[in-house]
């Protein structure tokens, strides 16, 4: 495997994070899910819940359905900065719209399954 990390520094200038390509990085989630169950007493570790820090309801449902607002904007025809509006609360959500927006995720995510 070829693969060319790159690193972000801290303000001191020093490496403190590493970016790498999601494909390696499913390669050795194993390894690290070990690690950090070996180094991180249970009690203190916090699982992640973007319904902690994601406030719109159609964001939080599109999030947790591991659906792209492109992909569902494709299946909506509509633009992806129209999904993004609506996440971030440019456009008021009818019940209507919810709706139709709820529906399509549900089916892209039931796609995905698939």
């Amino acid at each position: 495997m070829n693969t060319i990390l790159q690193t972000i520094k801290n303000t001191a200038g020093y490496p403190e994070y590493v970016l790498l390509p999601i494909s390696t990085y499913e390669i050795l989630k194993p390894q690290i899910d070990l690690t950090v169950k070996q180094l991180i007493p249970q009690k203190d570790y916090i699982d992640f819940n973007p319904a902690d820090y994601i406030k719109n309801k159609i964001a939080l449902i599109r999030i947790q359905a591991k659906i792209t607002q492109s992909d569902l904007a494709k299946h909506l025809k509509v633009s992806q900065a129209y999904i993004s509006k609506i996440e971030n609360d440019e456009y008021k959500v009818t019940d209507r719209l919810f709706l139709k927006i709820n529906t399509a995720i549900k089916k892209l995510q039931q796609k995905n399954l698939n």
